[in-house]
């Protein structure tokens, strides 16, 4: 099987608070989050993660959270300089931070930047400020505002804005009202998307009241993705849209089934071998993944992925892409033959959810776009 691009992803697990929302593995910081002590695990485990990729070049890095802007710049430069020590990156690799309006004062935009940042994730979630107390945001839309202005005087031109909606007592004028205020800022990239609640989470427990029903969803969907085209933005997978070509291109390999390395508390990593495919993932929880890595005898868990699992893997991410999938790549990536591809489809082709052009271009229809969950679940093989 020949090994697809590689990317990096490192997971700094501190917010200031948790979100209602929230179901990725973040931790509340208090007063004395040991970021000294975790910057350390970190470069402990980036190091066996070099190992692991066994010189292979590294295409981006993604530093995701948590809320990665409550380390200061100075604590990222420390990172990345390790990064570029253990790897083989390319001097203009994207390299993207997530940061939150309300915490980039733990250090500057340019500061950031000079610490080998060149991509920047904004979570502004909102623009209206009541609807950002819902939320349980710790910023106001001014801080959006201000966050990006500053990042674009630093000399940041891929920016990206991570917006929601279908949020509580939310109307189609008001999500609208404001993806006007995102373009207005002229991000490179928009990452809009809708409110679900997950298990495990505040929201999901208690329900907010007055969230959007299905089509009152459908017509905010329909008339924000027809108002950021009319601004230039192109979508390329179900919630991303880019300007001039400015693609995520950390998550393009995700959904491409690209590898990736995995380094910090609950990161997962997935590599292609000759052997076949196999993911495995950190501690979840921050002390025990920092005790961990100070274990020279730590090993990680390793899952082989059966033909099933690459078949619903690679479908729950290609498929969230416009453009599709070519079946060359899907026999690249999974080792899986078109036979079994043709197979497993028949059943989506049949009710009309995916279609295959002459070129051997997969790609759902106007139908499995707007039934995007319902077409990935019929790949779901259930155990005996």
């Amino acid at each position: 099987m020949k090994q697809p691009p590689l990317s990096l992803y490192i997971h700094l697990p501190w917010c200031v608070r948790k979100c209602p929302y929230c179901d990725f593995n973040s931790h509340k910081a208090g007063d004395a989050a040991p970021k000294k002590r975790y910057i350390k695990a970190l470069l402990r485990d980036l190091a066996g993660e070099a190992d692991r990729a066994d010189g292979r070049p590294v295409e981006t890095v993604f530093m995701g959270g948590g809320t990665p802007s409550l380390f200061t710049p100075g604590e990222i430069q420390e990172l990345l300089k390790g990064v570029r020590a253990l790897f083989p990156l390319g001097e203009n690799a994207e390299v993207t931070m997530e940061a939150n309006p309300g915490t980039v004062e733990c250090g500057s935009p340019a500061g950031y930047r000079d610490a080998g940042v060149n991509r920047l994730s904004i979570g502004a979630q909102s623009f209206d400020d009541e609807l950002l107390s819902k939320l349980g945001r710790i910023h106001s839309s001014a801080d959006v505002t201000r966050a990006v202005r500053e990042a674009q005087d630093s000399g940041f031109d891929n920016i990206n804005i991570d917006l929601m909606h279908g949020l509580p007592g939310q109307t189609v004028e008001m999500a609208l009202t404001d993806l006007r205020s995102a373009i207005e800022l002229e991000p490179a990239h928009m990452s809009w998307y809708q409110l679900t609640l997950e298990p495990n989470t505040v929201f999901y427990a208690r329900p907010p009241a007055n969230l959007p029903d299905n089509d009152l969803a459908f017509e905010i969907q329909d008339r924000g993705q027809a108002l950021l085209a009319d601004h230039g933005y192109v979508q390329y997978e179900i919630s991303a849209y880019a300007r001039n070509g400015q693609r995520c291109q950390h998550n393009v390999n995700y959904w491409l089934f690209g590898d990736y390395l995995a380094a910090g508390a609950g990161a997962h990593g997935k590599l292609s071998s000759a052997a076949g495919v196999h993911r495995y993932r950190k501690p979840a929880n921050p002390l025990q993944y920092m005790i961990a890595q100070e274990d020279p005898a730590t090993s990680i868990d390793l899952k082989d992925l059966n033909r099933s699992d690459l078949m619903l893997e690679f479908m729950l991410n290609a498929l969230r892409l416009n453009e599709g999938f070519a079946e060359d790549l899907f026999v690249e990536r999974t080792g899986l033959s078109v036979e079994e591809l043709e197979q497993a489809t028949t059943g989506v082709r049949r009710k009309e959810l995916l279609e295959r052009n002459a070129m051997g271009i997969w790609r759902p229809t106007d139908l499995g776009t707007r039934f995007l969950n319902d077409l990935q679940s019929e790949f779901i093989v259930e155990e005996a």
